[in-house]
């Protein structure tokens, strides 16, 4: 919107995770948007029905489809929630970019589709046929799709495969905000695998720049091979901070933030979760230019600031 653009933007608001937070986004995102740059609509893109109203009289030339059901571990509790949103809505938002004739759509893969991958870093290219979580085969399923809409119809693509996303306005059930908030009221953290975790943690400002990046480079359709090996115009991309960190370290940081000590509590490792994450990034850093700029040792301060305030301002 900064830059001139027009944004139509579509969630269900599901209760998944706090739905105050939902709106606080929203009116935040509202409040600053240059006149007529920003619209809402509430709609479910799982229901076919839904979408196609909710689009019918739109114009736009671009799709930035970042929409789905997170979590590796509710999927193991809620398996219909993922294919509902995952798979179904992953298609009708195919369909509606091939339809709406877009030029480019960037839509979110994950760095779970690598399963428990032991080599590190994890580069596009490796073979993610082997997921451990229904979350990880619904976004490998979306890969595939796209893959087929890019060649049957010569859809320009890309897909990024997420590596653990964290910053302002974030999810609740992520580690940077769960630490936090249990840190801050004298409550235990939950360290599963006894604490052995490695994360490539990725600042939510790095993550727009690579999606906007992106977006503006659409793939071409030369026939020549694209990131992640397709021959169509499809591009897939890592995107992450392209540097492990170990799970004592960020909550070092987040306790420094604090001003407080955590409570640890070791636990074992939970079904669907994998010991260590890492991203190649030098495709998109070749491709698109991307480059992260921000460590955790920054990246942690601005979020437990930004968390202090919202919560605050919450409670009043």
């Amino acid at each position: 919107m900064n830059r001139g653009e027009e944004i139509v933007g579509i969630d269900n608001l599901n209760v998944y995770y706090s739905v105050q937070l939902k709106h606080d986004r929203l009116a935040w995102v509202a409040r600053d948007a240059p006149a007529g740059a920003f619209r809402f609509a509430a709609c479910d893109f799982g229901d076919t029905a839904q979408l196609a109203a909710a689009t019918k009289d739109e114009r736009f030339d671009a799709i930035v489809h970042l929409g789905a059901q997170a979590g590796v571990r509710y999927s193991i509790e809620n398996p219909l929630a993922y294919a509902h949103s995952n798979l179904l809505g992953h298609l009708n938002v195919l369909e509606l970019a091939r339809h709406k004739r877009v030029r480019h759509m960037v839509y979110a893969s994950s760095s779970s589709v690598y399963g428990v991958n032991k080599s590190l870093p994890f580069r596009v290219g490796d073979r993610v046929d082997f997921p451990i979580s229904l979350y990880a085969a619904t976004k490998k399923a979306d890969e595939l799709m796209s893959e087929t809409y890019a060649h049957l119809y010569r859809l320009p693509l890309t897909g990024l495969r997420f590596f653990t996303v964290y910053g302002p306005w974030g999810r609740p059930d992520m580690a940077v905000w769960l630490f936090t908030d249990a840190i801050l009221n004298g409550r235990p953290i939950k360290l599963f695998n006894n604490g052995e975790m490695k994360r490539d943690f990725t600042y939510i400002d790095d993550v727009v720049a690579g999606v906007i990046g992106c977006l503006d480079r659409p793939p071409a359709d030369d026939g020549a091979p694209k990131a992640g090996g397709s021959v169509a115009p499809h591009n897939l991309y890592n995107l992450g901070n392209s540097s492990v960190e170990e799970l004592g370290a960020l909550i070092a940081m987040i306790e420094a933030a604090c001003g407080r000590t955590a409570i640890k509590q070791l636990l074992p490792m939970q079904a669907g979760d994998v010991p260590a994450t890492y991203a190649d990034i030098s495709p998109i850093e070749r491709d698109i230019g991307f480059s992260p700029t921000t460590p955790i040792a920054v990246g942690i301060p601005h979020f437990v600031e930004w968390y202090r305030a919202y919560t605050k301002r919450i409670e009043q």
